[in-house]
């Protein structure tokens, strides 16, 4: 056995986190450049949300395949290709002359590429390489995302600014594809690459079973067929969708011209936005830290009840300065935002068993069908209402609903899996397992 002063583990995470910022710069483009497209082609608010929903109903569609793909494949080649193919997407933009280009490099490239190394890609990283601190490694690489917003946002809402949106999109192009080099070079797909156990795993442990022969499709759908004849799976996909329609799917896409509309510069609500990004940092190591200790369905509970509190009063605080009201708000809604993510990995590896990554890419598919209908309702509701007010409202109660929803999976607490292959492998009590 290779004796190591620093567990490989370690390096794997890191180079994971960095090509996951890498990716995320994307994700800050749609809420910069909306505004740009909107004057220069002329396109509609509706049109142009349009292409970030099939983007984000992509990103969350392609997730369960990229998990199994990374079981068939490797981590290494599947993240390497979907950052060239985020780069590509990125890139072509500055050509495009029409609304449907946007859809297609918007949309279509860029939503297979980052959903390629999507949250699954998270649960697969923490699935081979830990067993202690899980949740504390989900709630750093997940945080990776929202530390590439708060890179991103505020040099490409200047970059916009001063040269136009063309040249913050060859940024984001650029930087995708510098993060090629690092994933090449260390990053290894299991333990036993490198002549070693996971992170924490006991001398005589067995490492997590290799994914069951077959494509990775067929693999992905036969995971998708057994967690959805369970009630946790439907409870977490349908809390999951709540959450990327309040995030990413409203927040993340509308609030710069929502704060616009009000007679904010975008560089200042870009700045607003990064600062969520800077809080969910903290909101989500400390979610990870909390999910190793505490029963993930509170929290997921309570996570869910806040955010839908904090949107219910957003309405209210829009101005044409960013004042003191809408900075606490950015603290509190920032440290909310992804903070669902470790409790949601956490509940599919104790509810799934060895394809908890898989599965949980279903659970992140909805949370992604989530943020694409809460991306076009919002931006139709402004070019009907003419004010964002009524999507803010409508996102506080579904908000809340996520609560309920995460609330009624204490009432199958403990559980056993329905068929071979998924299922609980954590709790030592097994009790029958609740069908729909």
């Amino acid at each position: 056995m290779i004796r190591h002063r620093v567990h490989p583990a370690w390096a794997v995470a890191a180079i994971a986190f960095v090509a996951l910022v890498g990716a995320a710069g994307f994700r800050a483009t749609p809420s910069v450049l909306l505004r740009p497209l909107h004057e220069e082609f002329g396109w509609s608010l509706g049109t142009i949300s349009a292409a970030v929903s099939v983007n984000l109903l992509l990103y969350g569609l392609t997730a369960p395949f990229a998990a199994a793909l990374m079981d068939s494949f490797g981590m290494r080649r599947v993240v390497m290709s979907a950052l060239v193919v985020v780069a590509a997407g990125s890139g072509l933009t500055v050509f495009m002359t029409a609304s449907w280009q946007l859809v297609l490099c918007w949309g279509v490239l860029v939503g297979l590429g980052t959903g390629s190394m999507a949250l699954a890609f998270v649960a697969t990283v923490t699935n081979r390489w830990f067993v202690r601190r899980r949740g504390l490694v989900t709630g750093v690489l997940t945080a990776g995302g929202a530390a590439g917003q708060l890179v991103f946002l505020p040099v490409l809402a200047a970059l916009t600014a001063q040269s136009g949106w063309r040249i913050a999109a060859l940024t984001v192009s650029g930087a995708a594809l510098a993060v090629v080099p690092l994933v090449w070079w260390r990053l290894r797909d299991r333990p036993a690459d490198l002549g070693v156990t996971a992170y924490g795993a006991a001398p005589g442990d067995e490492p997590p079973p290799a994914a069951p022969a077959g494509s990775a499709a067929r693999n992905a759908l036969s995971a998708l067929g057994q967690a959805a004849r369970t009630r946790p799976f439907w409870l977490l996909a349908g809390g999951f969708a709540i959450c990327g329609a309040t995030t990413n799917g409203l927040v993340g896409t509308h609030f710069i011209p929502a704060a616009h509309d009000h007679g904010m510069t975008e560089t200042t609500a870009a700045g607003l936005l990064a600062l969520v990004g800077l809080f969910d940092i903290v909101g989500t190591i400390a979610s990870g830290w909390l999910t190793d200790r505490v029963d993930s369905r509170l929290l997921l509970g309570a996570y869910y009840a806040l955010r839908g509190l904090s949107l219910l009063v957003l309405p209210s605080l829009f101005a044409a300065t960013a004042h003191p009201s809408m900075v606490v708000f950015i603290l509190f809604y920032g440290l909310d935002w992804v903070a669902t993510v470790p409790p949601t990995v956490a509940l599919c590896r104790e509810y799934f068993g060895a394809r908890g990554a898989v599965v949980f890419g279903w659970v992140f598919a909805s949370h992604q069908i989530g943020a694409a209908v809460a991306a076009t309702a919002a931006g139709l509701v402004r070019d009907s209402l003419g004010s964002y007010d009524w999507a803010w409202y409508g996102a506080g109660a579904l908000a809340l609903l996520g609560a309920l929803l995460s609330l009624m999976l204490l009432a199958g607490k403990r559980m056993r899996p329905i068929a071979p292959g998924i299922g609980l492998a954590v709790h030592h009590t097994a009790i029958r397992q609740e069908p729909v």
